[in-house]
């Protein structure tokens, strides 16, 4: 079981391509002006079955998904859960004879990873690492803050991430969901943008409540 905060398909804001998209309940560091407040409890999100996790990424794949990526929250703070999710994934990636490849985000930087996580980044194809330092803002895709890295780890990491690495978007690329009760936003935004889009909903009216990015 992985303790899960939600999924979503397509992902287009985190990675190349259109991608089946994890966040993993729980974080350990609590970044200060993280917009994901809402994935650091421990005991929030849900428990799902790896085997539930499989077959939604099946379905991506069917549906012709270019990758995963696994964020949340803090991945590695559920090293064994999510290194049993990637391990089948990549079986299930190998099965599907194309190139589909894994990106996972962690707030921790590799020398500061035990036996178990450094297994855990091991069965991804490129990393996003460092904490979140609000006071350092970037313009770098996929990035939130100056001091995170993109790191490709396999062949196909580098093939796909390579040209990213240095990239500046002309905006960043963020996507909005709506159901009954929430508006969620997939993405890095930029340093203000959050707070541009809040007063703009206001002069129209809208009035948001329980903004993860606030205390």
């Amino acid at each position: 079981m992985l303790r899960l905060s939600r999924i979503h398909y397509p992902v287009t804001a985190l990675g190349p391509g259109r991608r089946l998209g994890m966040w993993v309940q729980g974080c350990p560091l609590a970044c200060r002006g993280c917009m994901s407040r809402d994935t650091w409890s421990p005991t929030g999100g849900s428990e799902v079955a790896i085997g539930e996790l499989v077959a939604a990424w099946r379905d991506a794949i069917a549906d012709d998904a270019d990758g995963l990526t696994v964020s949340g929250g803090e991945p590695l703070a559920q090293p064994a859960a999510v290194s049993e999710f990637l391990t089948a994934a990549a079986e299930v990636r190998a099965a599907a004879g194309r190139e589909l490849d894994i990106l996972l985000y962690t707030g921790y930087e590799l020398d500061e990873l035990g036996r178990a996580e450094s297994d855990v980044v091991g069965l991804a194809d490129a990393v996003v690492t460092g904490r979140f330092d609000v006071a350092r803002p970037t313009d770098l895709i996929w990035r939130g803050s100056a001091n995170q890295r993109l790191v490709p780890l396999t062949e196909l990491g580098r093939s796909r991430y390579g040209p990213y690495l240095d990239h500046v978007p002309d905006r960043a690329p963020m996507q909005f969901s709506v159901d009954d009760n929430d508006v969620r936003f997939v993405g890095v935004p930029r340093r203000g943008d959050l707070a541009r889009l809040e007063r703009a909903m206001v002069r129209r009216g809208v009035h948001l409540e329980g903004l993860t990015w606030r205390p």
